[in-house]
């Protein structure tokens, strides 16, 4: 595979310099392509496929078409040649003939390569075989492609080169081109739904001046003139209802949000989102416009209330829904309406195996056990309403239960596709919540610059009326809509790492361990002044047990964040045996998960399952833990690739 890769490599290059070449050639004769600037298209072809579909065989149409594209394919067949153009709309066959186009500008187009954006003039007819075409009269060269286009651009081994050089990827796969036409589809009927429900499309800032005290890790810069940090908004809410209390009863934004954590099939470090917010109703007024636009918007867009969706078939014309706690007892079998306390719901959560949160409340463990059972059972459309107080600083609380919030999420194929709240616009209580958050946030990452938007709290204090809002993911909505199984596929330009990045710091650690003449060797001192064990374990284990532990080299396939866990990493595994293994390990916050594929680590493979999450983890992945100057340090344990996977420790 690597001498084929390389055999390629050379002929591409090979193809390169001859393409070069031609272009050298036409300056020099005067005929530089790349001094156009602009050429006749008064046709399409998709156009001229409809209007023309039921003109016979061997007809004429003696209309004369201008048009303009790139040059797919080549025939040349002696004194005639066919060839196919592909412009805005799509592909049609011309046919150039030398005694039309003359001998001179037919040598020329001999000469031209597949890729090359051409201008030709020409009739309309359908050819013997049933092909309509253009038989052209006048054929121009715009601009040279000077690399040739791959053979073969599809299939999974190429899909990291199509999102890095999407512009190749839609040259060769009209399909990709499609999928973002619907998309643009998708926003244009969102807007004008929304705007036919009386919303105002308005623009709020994406630098705002200091880091709230959500959850999600923000992006920060310097701003030079005034000297001050700032972050790249990870929401866009609190400006949107700052001008709710300003009188603008109805507003959505259509925003590009910002997160610097981490990527997986569902998330990328910059998004888009629409928030909107309506004055005088709440969350349930919220469910009855989701509804309504879901169902509007997939019958314009895909002319379907039944969407197909990675082997699913996704009804929209029916939407189910229960509360949290009626969830939760539906999928798991718990009642928290009969849980009392904390320490209750802690001893039920380490009974069924759940994670704990970091503040381990009754709130904050109900929504870990929806994380753990209900989710990726939700596959058909769910409104799961009625969300603990801990997680939902910005929802009103429920006059018949402050624990609880006018919050609802809605589901589809197990994953969460937008977030809506009966708002709070209690000021007082706003600012307890804010405070208490930024508090707790300080708690766990005693370095956190978040604040309490105070000012947010004063535009509350002149009154913010009941309102109901909604936040959701564009992303999700296009790859649901285009059946797209990751977000990159319908991102034009998703996050990626540089290819050279890996290069340059290997020559970099090269350049640094290159020898210095006359130089003394030193080694490499560690301290290990600071650092602290944990005791030996005094209490023998017997060989037979020892012995039963089946250590292996295994390879990282895949390393995704577990949805809504700060600490898991999922890994899936090369154990050598042809089956991929799960497992499922705490230390994202030692390592992001696309430093690790590629990698080979040490695993025991014949534990028995553990649920974490609602995931099944099947072994451990052997870490080295210590601590330094009271905190601990992680390093799991990788080795040389050089071992195969499935390779046995003894």
């Amino acid at each position: 595979m690597e001498q084929k890769n390389q055999a390629n490599s050379q002929n591409a290059a090979s193809e390169a310099a001859v393409r070069r070449q031609k272009l050298a050639d036409l300056r020099a004769a005067g005929h530089d392509p790349f001094t156009i600037t602009k050429c006749k298209q008064d046709a399409f072809s998709a156009d001229l496929q409809a209007e023309y579909k039921d003109l016979p065989a061997e007809s004429d149409t003696g209309r004369m078409v201008s048009l303009a594209g790139r040059m797919m394919s080549k025939r040349v067949m002696g004194k005639a040649s066919f060839a196919h153009l592909r412009d805005a709309k799509g592909d049609i066959q011309i046919f150039v003939k030398r005694d039309l186009l003359g001998d001179e500008a037919y040598a020329a187009f001999k000469k031209m390569d597949v890729g090359d954006l051409i201008a030709c003039t020409g009739e309309v007819f359908r050819t013997k075989m049933g092909e309509l075409s253009v038989r052209v009269h006048e054929l121009t060269l715009l601009s040279k492609s000077l690399l040739p286009l791959p053979e073969k651009f599809h299939g999974l081994t190429d899909r990291e080169a199509r999102y890095r050089q999407r512009y190749v990827d839609l040259i060769v796969n009209p399909d990709v081109k499609q999928t973002f036409v619907k998309r643009s589809r998708i926003l244009q009927e969102l807007r004008a739904f929304l705007d036919g429900k009386g919303f105002l499309e308005v623009d709020t800032p994406i630098l705002t001046p200091f880091e709230i005290g959500a959850s999600a890790r923000p992006f920060i810069t310097h701003h030079n003139t005034l000297n001050m940090d700032m972050v790249l908004r990870i929401e866009t809410e609190l400006y949107l209802k700052r001008l709710v209390v300003g009188g603008m009863d109805r507003v959505y934004e259509v925003g590009r949000i910002f997160r610097n954590e981490g990527m997986d099939p569902k998330h990328n470090p910059e998004f888009t989102t629409i928030e909107l917010y309506q004055a005088y109703t709440d969350y349930h007024g919220m469910m009855d416009l989701v509804e309504e636009m879901m169902k509007t918007v997939a019958m314009k867009v895909c002319g379907s209330l039944t969407i197909p969706y990675q082997g699913q078939q996704i009804d929209l014309s029916h939407w189910e829904r229960l509360t949290m706690v009626e969830a939760v007892k539906k999928y798991s079998g718990v009642d928290f309406d009969q849980v009392q306390s904390d320490e209750e719901a802690v001893a039920l959560a380490k009974e069924h195996h759940v994670e704990l949160p970091e503040i381990p409340s009754k709130g904050a463990i109900l929504a870990e056990f929806f994380d753990a059972f209900v989710e990726k059972n939700l596959i058909q459309p769910t409104f799961i309403y009625d969300y603990p107080v801990e997680n939902s600083p910005l929802a009103k609380r429920k006059a018949s239960n402050p624990a609880i919030t006018e919050r609802f999420e809605y589901f589809i194929n197990g994953t969460e596709f937008g977030n809506a709240f009966s708002e709070l616009n209690d000021p007082i209580d706003q600012k307890e919540r804010f405070e208490r958050q930024v508090a707790e946030r300080k708690q766990i990452e005693p370095d956190s610059r978040a604040q309490v938007d105070y000012d947010y709290i004063t535009a509350l204090e002149y009154g913010l009326p009941p309102t109901g809002g909604l936040g959701f993911g564009v992303d999700r909505l296009v790859m649901f809509l285009t059946d797209s199984a990751s977000i990159r596929d319908v991102l034009l330009f998703p996050t990626m790492k540089p290819l050279d990045k890996d290069k340059t710091e290997k020559a970099e650690t090269k350049e640094e361990e290159k020898p210095v003449e006359a130089a003394p060797v030193v080694e490499e001192k560690i301290d290990f002044s600071n650092v602290q064990i944990e005791p030996l374990f005094e209490d023998q284990v017997d060989f037979d047990t020892f012995s039963k532990s089946d250590f292996r080299a295994v390879k990282v396939k895949e390393c995704e964040a577990v949805k809504k866990s700060k600490k898991l990493l999922k890994f899936v595994l090369d154990d050598g045996t042809g089956t991929d293994r799960v497992i499922l390990s705490g230390i994202h916050e030692y390592y992001e998960p696309e430093e690790l594929v590629g990698k080979t680590c040490i695993a025991i493979t014949n534990l028995p399952p553990r649920p974490m999450m609602g995931i099944d983890s099947c072994g451990m992945l052997i870490s080295a833990v210590h601590h330094e100057n009271g905190e601990e340090k992680l390093h799991l344990l990788m080795v040389d690739s050089h071992i195969p996977a499935g390779a046995k420790l003894y």
